[in-house]
């Protein structure tokens, strides 16, 4: 709001978040430290010769661009949009000041865009006639259009707020694109449009009266909202503001951390009074988290029309969702504590990652999917039915990695009725993770066969879930012919986490194949995955 309406004061405020000083060293600002936040006002300085090294750094190829190139070319871009939001609203303060004549020494005035907006057809007209007679547009009618571009370029290519009269498959509009539509377009009816660019400059020039400015601002979404409603561009907004609001999954992830705490406590006092009470805690809080995960996911196909699973963002949430309810069935169906205990565990871990990827990867994750991802039976199927056997590989991941950690404290060595039910436990998530795998992978291909025609494409995606089955159904084998035991079913289940994790993570920043859609930021994160998999 500050950018939009007090650019004066948004321009002093600490934006740019700049990772690697040498970028600002480049541009012959004085960095802060290695990793700080800056203003508008701090980067100025280097504005012009941060614009000329991105421009020569894109010139390079994207793959052989080291870390410092990309952060300056985001950081041009991103100062670049900065900006056009400082000046979204310059049309409304500072208006168009028409240029008085020398010869009667009339002085120059200043009128409000929307009242020159009514004369536009007149304009056009005009410089039509010039124009045919061959004579030279003259000087002040050319700094007045001039004056018009500079305005409506300022608040063209951003926040396009304003719905169209037409019919319901014209896109929303800008205020800058109204304008310039006004004037260079004869077959635009400006009626819509003066009004639109009146109720903005009647809000940008209220801001200094807080009353007033609060009547304005709600009196033109009413009227926006009410047009989008007419239009059927209005029907799950409120539901998506108040997603937002509701900030479903940071409580979740606050109940499963004080979940993870009391399931720590439960396993700590292990057969004393306090752990049954522990076990309730554990319980109702995990509970409590996944339903804020469930109600979050709920809302979020309600909101986009679509099936849960749609991208990167999708998965985490939704393995996060169903590995806490698969550790809640088998606990109901074990009654041991330890399924509980891994629930709240594995939910924090990938709520957190949730939320790092959600700003690392900086973009709406309920943007609309493209046509052949939004409209197949098949896919659906497939892309629950994969990131299901995600849920199950992972869960048996982490029971064995208990299992291990307790073994190697020799704390099980006279317990066999409890080294069983882990093994039981981990053999069917095994298998049901092989079951899903393989299902979600002939869907797949399906869906592939059906949309354009071919049913495996060797695509990196598809080698990840290939290697899940077959690393599964290795396991069983191993199994079932008595190369492994106990120790080997939970060392090659440990390792299957790092098998999902590829086929999950990391196939996306291989760089090439249909699913190729990771972001930058969080490779370290797989390492640290890997590497904690590892060590454990």
């Amino acid at each position: 709001m500050d950018s939009l309406f007090r650019p004066e004061t948004a321009i002093k405020l600490p934006t740019f978040r700049i990772d690697n000083s040498a970028v600002l060293e480049a541009i012959g600002v004085k960095p802060l430290g290695k990793r700080d936040r800056y203003s508008y006002e701090d980067l100025s300085a280097g504005r012009e010769k941060l614009v000329e090294l991105a421009k020569s750094y894109e010139a390079i190829e994207k793959e052989k661009r080291d870390p410092v190139q990309t952060q300056t070319i985001d950081l041009a871009y991103n100062l670049r949009q900065y900006e056009s939001l400082l000046g979204y609203f310059s049309f409304a303060r500072n208006g168009i000041t028409l240029r008085g004549s020398g010869k009667d020494g009339a002085p120059d005035r200043r009128t409000d865009l929307s009242l020159l907006m009514v004369t536009a057809p007149q304009i056009r007209e005009q410089i039509s006639g010039i124009q045919a007679e061959g004579r030279e547009v003259p000087e002040n009618l050319r700094g007045l259009l001039e004056q018009v571009l500079d305005s409506a370029n300022f608040s063209k290519f951003s926040l396009f707020i304003l719905p169209p009269a037409g019919k319901k498959d014209q896109t929303w509009q800008s205020a800058g694109s109204v304008i310039m539509s006004t004037f260079t377009d004869d077959k635009a009816d400006p009626k819509l449009a003066i009004t639109d660019v009146k109720a903005l400059e009647t809000v940008a020039r209220s801001v200094s009266d807080e009353a007033q400015f609060r009547k304005e601002i709600t009196a033109l979404r009413d009227d926006l909202a009410k047009r989008a409603e007419a239009r059927g561009d209005y029907k799950h907004i409120q539901l998506e503001a108040n997603y937002y609001r509701a900030n479903h999954f940071l409580y979740a992830l606050v109940f499963f951390i004080f979940g993870t705490v009391t399931a720590l406590l439960m396993w700590a006092f292990s057969k004393t009074i306090l752990e049954r009470i522990l076990y309730w805690i554990t319980l109702v809080t995990t509970t409590a988290g996944l339903g804020y995960c469930i109600v979050a996911i709920v809302q979020r196909c309600i909101i986009m029309e679509r099936p849960p699973v749609g991208n990167l963002y999708d998965t985490i949430i939704f393995i996060g969702t169903t590995v806490v309810i698969l550790a809640l069935l088998v606990e109901w169906m074990t009654r041991r504590g330890f399924a509980l205990g891994i629930a709240p565990i594995l939910a924090t871990f990938l709520i957190i990652l949730a939320r790092r990827f959600e700003l690392g990867d900086a973009k709406d994750h309920m943007a609309p999917l493209i046509a052949v991802l939004d409209s197949n039976y098949w896919l659906t199927v497939h892309v629950i039915t994969i990131t299901l056997g995600y849920s199950a590989g992972l869960l048996s991941a982490f029971l064995s990695s208990i299992y291990l950690l307790i073994r190697g404290l020799k704390l099980l060595d006279d317990d066999r009725d409890t080294r069983r039910f882990f093994t039981r436990v981990v053999y069917g998530m095994i298998c049901l993770t092989l079951f899903l795998s393989l299902v979600g992978t002939l869907v797949g291909g399906i869906w592939a066969n059906d949309s354009w025609g071919r049913f495996w494409g060797w695509d990196p995606k598809e080698n990840g879930a290939l290697l899940i089955v077959l690393w599964t159904l290795s396991i069983l084998h191993a199994r079932l012919g008595g190369y492994i035991r106990e120790w080997g079913l939970h060392f090659a289940s440990l390792f299957t986490a790092i098998v999902v994790t590829f086929s999950w993570w990391h196939v996306n920043f291989l760089g090439v194949g249909l699913h190729n859609y990771g972001f930058t930021a969080s490779k370290n994160s797989i390492w640290m995955f890997y590497s904690s998999v590892m060590i454990i």
